[in-house]
């Protein structure tokens, strides 16, 4: 396997309703330049620059978002920025690409991204995606664990048993099963076991083999994206066909189905940046423990995210508070409750006011 041979899949559809009211519809949190000043579309790009030359890049958005997502990475040939008619989960996505570059590269090993995620420390992550090509090589369909740090309620788990032989330092494990998102009881029995990896949504595998997996577990879903395939992606029947699939994500679909499955641990400073309070623990703090973006001034306010990109915020005696302001939304809420910023996102769908969403 050359670097010729390797592919990456960029998933940069989603809304990222957690992050409203700055991630939007029409702007959602892949597009922005929350964490640097690339947006995490682009760092998702710049990461994998060293391993996939850009001509072997694909993204897979929402239709909505294609130009913005070709303005921002110029370097990536159009024809392979896809839009989705609407997204369908990461399943029908991952064996399109797969279609397409069996077509073009019968030996493709592809990289699988989400375009919003953030990562730390590159050098142990461009080591793993390097471990996982090789192991994807081998006819194994590869995701990277995530090392755990804390009992997390909100993210899937891989439990693993013994570890495979590898000729590099790097370590990995045959996948015993996918767990679902646990209470905080069973969260933390898993982190005492310690056999137990975030589940990332990275993955790595050669073309043909997460067709055959798809052949096997997802059979129609196949046979319509063939179908799709054949007939074209630009043609008056995209959108019907496209809608017609099942709404499957990769990991349930195939993942927990498959048997010849490794993951990959990964500490590298890894986030999905799901709510505000990740994004707080990603930021500069101040010596008040301030995470501000914009102009504020604070008044015996403490460990708080202050975030405006215009409006001065003016604070008092705020601690642990999540304040975001935006031309035409203001959110202020406790940290602990960041989570529930969604249901200020159902209740707006609910009330039909697009205009915020």
């Amino acid at each position: 396997m050359t670097i010729s041979h390797l592919y990456a899949i960029i998933l940069a559809g989603g809304s990222g309703t957690r992050l409203w009211p700055r991630s939007r519809k029409q702007q959602p949190k892949q597009l922005l330049d929350l964490v640097s000043a690339r947006t995490m579309l682009q760092e998702t790009y710049d990461r994998i620059a060293s391993l996939v030359p850009p001509q072997n890049v694909f993204v897979i958005t929402n239709r909505e978002y294609v130009d913005e997502v070709c303005a921002q990475l110029p370097d990536v040939p159009q024809a392979q920025i896809i839009g989705e008619p609407e997204g369908r989960g990461t399943a029908p996505p991952a064996a399109l690409a797969a279609l397409l570059l069996r077509e073009r590269d019968p030996e493709a090993v592809t990289f699988i991204l989400p375009a919003d995620h953030v990562i730390q420390t590159l050098p142990p992550y461009l080591a793993a995606l390097q471990t996982a090509a090789a192991l994807a090589n081998q006819n194994y369909l590869v995701t990277l664990g995530i090392t755990p740090t804390y009992p997390e309620t909100g993210y899937g788990y891989i439990e693993t048993n013994d570890a495979l032989a590898l000729s590099t330092e790097q370590v990995a494990y045959h996948v015993h099963r996918f767990r679902e998102k646990p209470n905080l009881e069973t969260a933390q029995d898993f982190i005492e076991r310690g056999n137990f990896y975030w589940n990332s949504g990275i993955f790595s595998w050669r073309a043909d083999a997460i067709l055959n997996a798809f052949a096997q577990h997802l059979p129609a879903m196949l046979a319509q994206l063939k179908k799709i395939v054949t007939v074209g992606l630009d043609t008056p029947t995209f959108n019907a066909d496209w809608r017609a699939l099942e709404n499957e994500t990769i990991d349930y679909g195939i993942m927990e189905r498959a048997t010849r499955v490794a993951v990959i641990p990964l500490d590298a400073g890894w986030s999905d940046v799901g709510s505000w309070t990740a994004l707080f623990g990603l930021m500069t703090h101040d010596s008040a423990d301030n995470a501000v973006h914009g102009n504020h001034i604070g008044v015996n306010t403490r460990s708080s995210l202050i975030y405006s990109d215009k409006r001065l915020i003016a604070t008092i005696g705020l601690e642990n508070m999540i304040v975001v302001d935006t031309e035409d939304a203001l959110l202020i809420c406790p940290q602990d409750r960041a989570q529930d910023v969604k249901k200020i996102v159902d209740e707006l769908k609910r009330r039909k006011a697009s205009e915020f969403l």
